[in-house]
């Protein structure tokens, strides 16, 4: 059943519902690659003689993430991992995943032509946004637009494709960007993803995003295409919280299936733990984790069931409970078809989009463009996109607007997540549930607070 998800999931196209996009490249074409994910017992260094452990077990160091205690090693010895493990300053050692940005529902971009040279572009098309801040009325409170009480800025840090910092609704808030793809050195956006995301949090122009004064750094750690190896974005996460930004976004993930059966559970383990101590290194460092919940409306609760006929788990990528799952909603505060779910596992829903009430998933009618969500994207223009990747950043961008009204530092990453926990909007059922987590998002309720 494991492998019947994974191909229909991956056979579903793009434009017309969600593509399967967090599918562990597990086989044993990338066994034969022998790239591995070492992680030592000390979690916040490396231990004295690592390299030679690594080297005695046949492996090359490839990267070092000393501050996690990880590294990222080659080796074309067959036997690399069970003489890895025998060392017993090794806790976990496996092979690499892969994760890739959340695809997403894409619609034509926006016909500047069609919508007006001047026209205001938030007021007409962005409901997603004056859903999120009730009409603008949130930008009238102390920290609502993001500019903070001490005049610090506010900095969200987007781990994704990239920004296009040149576009006239990001360019004033772009604070800086790096890149962590080989080859790409550049944090320019090619692929309109993480534009899209950036402009959600921070866009103010044409368009808005929830808090327009806030500002947005670029992680870059995805290609024109194509997925990142979990080091890399650990070594994103890792360098956002010493930079000191205050929130990241991780529009991305995957599914990590324990059992499968290319691999022991005990060699892919690592790469889990990994994603978890980049992601505890950034909370304890005080920034707030926020992770979109997936695209596969699923319920990801039960690792069990997610195997169907198969043995053992599989795990929604990255899953950590300190971060902020976020599940999808779409205009009529409803949970957008393709969002996944789960009790435990998600925390709060945002408007992400989808393709309104007359939309049938299986028979693939009724689409209506409308209701998906419209931000930025490369080049100066507009796009519309709908999934968890689109929900994401609007509760990062109101983590950041909660810091700004307290002040830069002034409070933990678990005091914002209860906050925005607490002010959410019942729509489901009063209280918590499975669809929603604590509820809808809503700043000027987190604002009042």
């Amino acid at each position: 059943m494991k492998r019947k998800f994974l191909a229909g999931a991956l056979s579903v196209a793009l434009g017309a519902s969600i593509a399967f996009s967090g599918a562990p490249s597990y086989s044993k074409a990338d066994a034969a690659q022998n790239k591995y994910i070492v992680l030592f017992k000390e979690q916040s260094n490396l231990p004295a003689g690592y390299s030679n452990t690594i080297a005695k077990a046949g492996g090359k160091i490839e990267s070092k993430l000393d501050k996690l205690g990880a590294v990222e090693v080659v080796s074309d010895n067959p036997n690399f991992l069970n003489e890895i493990k025998k060392s017993s300053a090794v806790q976990d050692a496996g092979v690499q995943n892969i994760v890739y940005p959340e695809q997403t529902i894409d619609a034509e971009a926006l016909s500047l032509t069609e919508a007006g040279e001047a026209a205001d572009l938030y007021q007409s098309l962005q409901w997603d946004i004056q859903q999120v801040t009730n009409n603008g009325a949130s930008w009238n409170l102390p920290g609502g637009t993001g500019k903070s009480v001490d005049d610090k800025d506010i900095v969200v840090a987007v781990v994704d494709t990239g920004i296009d910092y040149t576009h006239p609704d990001l360019k004033n808030n772009y604070a800086y960007g790096k890149s962590f793809v080989p080859g790409y050195p550049d944090a320019m956006d090619q692929n309109s993803h993480g534009t899209h995301v950036a402009g959600a949090i921070a866009a103010n122009g044409r368009t808005m995003g929830v808090g327009p004064e806030l500002k947005v750094a670029a992680y870059r750690v995805f290609g024109p295409t194509g997925g990142a190896e979990t080091s890399h974005i650990a070594e994103a996460l890792l360098t956002a919280a010493d930079d000191n930004v205050d929130v990241v976004n991780m529009s991305l993930g995957g599914y990590d299936w324990f059992q499968n059966p290319d691999y022991a559970t005990k060699d892919i383990v690592a790469d889990v733990r990994l994603f978890d101590r980049a992601i505890q290194y950034a909370i304890n460092k005080g920034v707030t984790v926020v992770g979109s919940a997936g695209n596969n409306a699923i319920d990801i609760s039960s690792p069990g069931k997610l195997s169907g006929d198969d043995n053992g788990a599989t795990h929604r990528s990255p899953s950590s409970q300190t971060m902020i799952r976020v599940s999808a909603g779409g205009a009529l505060k409803n949970l957008a078809y393709y969002s996944n779910y789960g009790v435990g596992k998600i925390d709060v829903m945002a408007p992400g989009g989808d393709l309104g009430p007359n939309y049938d998933p299986v028979t693939k009618t009724g689409r209506d463009n409308s209701y998906l969500a419209l931000a930025t994207i490369p080049g100066g223009g507009y796009g519309y996109k709908a999934g968890t990747s689109m929900a994401a950043p609007k509760v990062a961008g109101l983590a950041g607007v909660i810091i700004a009204q307290h002040g830069k530092d002034a409070l933990k990453p678990a005091q914002v997540k209860a906050i925005i926990q607490q002010s959410a909007e019942d729509v489901f059922k009063p209280g918590y549930d499975e669809n929603s987590g604590f509820g809808l998002i809503n700043a000027v309720n987190a604002l009042n607070r």
